[in-house]
């Protein structure tokens, strides 16, 4: 039997590290991961997916994508034929937006954010001890966020704020924790719940997306 190519897009500044504990039988599904690019001067998310979509090897791929990367193989897939779309973590439009995305994108406020912080967490990390919840979401970002770089941080909050889908794509499917303090649940219609999963749920719900995910991909 032919194996199903499945392609993993990570979220937002994240490295494919994030699907390490994701294992899909290989003897029906075979798995590739996606990475970001550096975005070229105000690239449009629909020429920066073209960009990407150029690491697709197979014909009529699955493809999953994690909070913006969700955003992203849903315009890959108006370039490509997709199996099927499955996003994580993300949502279907702007539509489903949270308020203070909404109100982020009237005031403009992606101009301003401290993305520049972000280049400094492993910095920062090395004068956090402990176990507390801040020194365990530092390590968190130092070991997934791999990409740090202003520029791409800065073009990719502006890029998912200004985000002009108004309404899903038929088809997609969209995998979401109810606990998602990101992209709350109560802003969202036609989801599939994970009781229990935040934002970060394809790393610390990574038994639930195994026990699941291949009857998803085949509909079975």
């Amino acid at each position: 039997m032919e194996k199903i190519p499945v392609y993993f897009m990570p979220g937002l500044a994240a490295s494919p590290v994030i699907f390490e504990h994701i294992k899909l039988p290989p003897d029906i599904f075979e798995t590739y991961f996606l990475e970001w690019k550096m975005p070229e001067p105000d690239e449009a998310l629909k020429h920066y997916a073209q960009r990407i979509v150029k690491g697709i090897k197979h014909n009529n791929p699955v493809l999953i994508g994690v909070s913006f990367g969700g955003v992203l193989v849903q315009e890959m897939a108006q370039i490509i034929k997709a199996r099927k779309v499955i996003i994580i973590s993300s949502v279907k439009c702007n539509a489903e937006f949270p308020r203070r995305m909404r109100f982020a994108k009237l005031v403009q406020a992606y101009r301003v954010f401290p993305t520049s912080l972000m280049e400094r967490v492993e910095w920062v990390n090395r004068f956090s001890f402990g176990n507390n919840f801040i020194t365990r979401r530092l390590k968190l970002y130092e070991k997934y966020l791999s990409v740090r770089d202003k520029k791409y941080l800065d073009w990719a909050f502006k890029t998912i704020i200004l985000w002009d889908r108004e309404k899903p794509e038929p088809g997609i499917v969209h995998i979401h924790g109810d606990a998602d303090g990101v992209f709350p649940s109560r802003y969202l219609k036609d989801f599939i719940p994970v009781k229990g999963g935040t934002h970060i749920m394809i790393i610390n719900k990574a038994k639930w997306f195994n026990q699941n995910l291949p009857a998803i991909i085949t509909g079975d």
